[in-house]
């Protein structure tokens, strides 16, 4: 009776201790075995492993990819700008045995370093680099990171800015730099846009000199696009040139009515003078015209008898 209680108890323990010597290792993790203390250099890869009872002792360590929120941090860039920047960071473990010898808390580890060079990536940039060239900065970030990092058996896969939090005043003046270089680019392309049309309107004003007819069927065409828009105003539009002909009509037309007015009572005045006296256009008309008029020969007369008195 007692040999059976006591190979029970023996097959118990075999049991138990066999129990307890068996670890599985789950295929995101991997196991680093400590024997009395010391660091055994295999590292247990997935699956059902064994360990020694009572001298064995092994830790896990998860080898995923790890999303680590940088907290915000405040600093002032190169050009004395005060801003707040936070970021994140993407690292994995890839010498499961250094990160559970080398450093206590490898996590904790990866953090303070993250800030410390983010930190320090701040008051070596500009306030433009921050805002546009991340991606230099995110590669000298990780850079920094990674340093430290390698000996701990820490690879940093990515670091990324995520924001960067400005002043208000600050927020202002961009907004007034980015307002006025909106107004120079619109007004660049308003001149050039005015510079294309006006070479296009003069190139099809020297082929309507050349072609009067072009002119006829451009007012055709000005009148089609109004009609279409069934309205019960239509605007014709005049040409400049026919405008200028009434213009010099008007002006040269008093000077003839004047000039031809004049040259009517001429002739009028020609035409009653030669009804009046037809003698003396006989007279005219004649070869040899009479030199003494009627009163000088009577006057020639009378002193004539007074002298023979």
């Amino acid at each position: 009776m007692i040999i059976n209680i006591v190979l029970g108890l023996i097959v118990l323990l075999t049991v138990w201790v066999a129990v307890s010597s068996i670890r599985v290792v789950n295929q995101v993790e991997r196991g680093v075995v400590f024997r009395f203390g010391r660091a055994q250099r295999e590292v247990r890869p997935p699956g059902i492993t064994f360990l020694i009872p009572v001298a064995d002792r092994m830790k896990k360590v998860n080898v995923q990819i790890v999303t680590m929120p940088v907290p915000t941090q405040e600093g002032i860039t190169r050009d004395n700008v005060s801003v707040q920047v936070d970021a994140v960071a993407y690292f994995r473990v890839v010498e499961p045995l250094r990160a559970a010898i080398a450093v206590q808390d490898y996590l904790f580890a990866i953090e303070q370093v993250a800030q410390t060079s983010l930190r320090s990536i701040i008051g070596k940039s500009d306030l433009d680099d921050l805002l546009s060239n991340r991606e230099q900065l995110n590669k000298g970030l990780a850079l920094m990171i990674d340093s430290p990092a390698l000996g701990w058996g820490i690879h940093i896969d990515r670091v990324e800015i995520k924001d960067v939090h400005l002043p208000e005043g600050m927020k202002r003046s961009i907004a007034r730099q980015a307002e006025a270089e909106r107004e120079r680019r619109a007004r660049v392309i308003t001149a050039d846009g005015e510079f294309q049309a006006a070479r296009k309107l003069s190139d099809a004003a020297a082929i309507m000199t050349e072609a009067p007819g072009a002119l006829q069927l451009r007012l055709l065409q000005t009148v089609v696009e109004v009609a279409a828009e069934k309205t019960s105003t239509l605007v014709m539009p005049l040409p400049v040139e026919l405008l200028r002909f009434f213009e010099r009509s008007a002006r040269s037309g008093p000077a003839v009515d004047a000039a031809g007015s004049v040259a009517a009572q001429a002739e009028e005045q020609r035409a009653v003078d030669a009804a009046d006296s037809p003698e003396q256009q006989a007279v005219t008309d004649s070869a040899t015209p009479e030199l003494t008029p009627p009163s000088f020969e009577r006057s020639a007369a009378k002193n004539g008898a007074s002298r023979a008195t």
